[in-house]
């Protein structure tokens, strides 16, 4: 069975919305606390790669909602594993 048209890229739109702002919170959280340390490395480096995936998933098969969830949770997994590093680092230096 295969569903195409609008109704379905409004599922994807709402779907990509929710999982993406779902990144949010955890950002401004980081950045309010100026610190990452509770944050898994390994699990932000191998779901930025997934995500990374997806997105060009989504380019290939030309579907808008995939590639504009993707481009926005990449880059809001990338903010997260560049402060995480960052924070991290100054952590250990203070010590």
């Amino acid at each position: 069975m295969s569903v195409t048209g609008p109704e379905v890229n409004t599922i994807g739109y709402a779907a990509a919305t929710m999982t993406t702002v779902s990144f949010l919170p955890q950002m401004l959280r980081v950045i309010r606390l100026r610190s990452a340390r509770e944050i898994s490395l390994g699990m932000f480096l191998i779901f930025s790669a997934g995500t990374l995936f997806w997105l060009i998933y989504g380019v290939l098969v030309r579907s808008a909602p995939v590639m504009l969830a993707n481009t926005v949770t990449l880059a809001f997994s990338l903010t997260i594993l560049v402060l995480k590093l960052r924070f991290d680092r100054k952590e250990l230096r203070s010590k």
